[in-house]
């Protein structure tokens, strides 16, 4: 649902509901999670999303985004 005085929504992220804001692209919305967009791999309503399309993906109401973390190890 978008709220028409601020143009903010929530998406689903990791099965919960986070608060977002129109023109949002995947990468910054990473960054407000503290995240580090190079060490994640998202899985964007459903499909694993190629990084290279991940500066031209803006956010939208009801969007769903898996994000899992890679740790490294030995």
């Amino acid at each position: 649902m978008v709220d028409p005085t601020t143009d903010s929504f929530h998406i689903l992220v990791n099965g919960a509901s986070q608060p977002c804001t129109a023109d949002t692209l995947l990468p910054a919305f990473l960054q407000s999670l503290g995240l580090n967009p190079r060490l994640v791999a998202v899985e964007y309503n459903g499909e694993i999303l190629h990084r290279q399309l991940w500066e031209t993906t803006r956010l939208r109401p009801n969007d769903k985004l898996e994000i899992v973390t890679i740790v490294g190890g030995g």
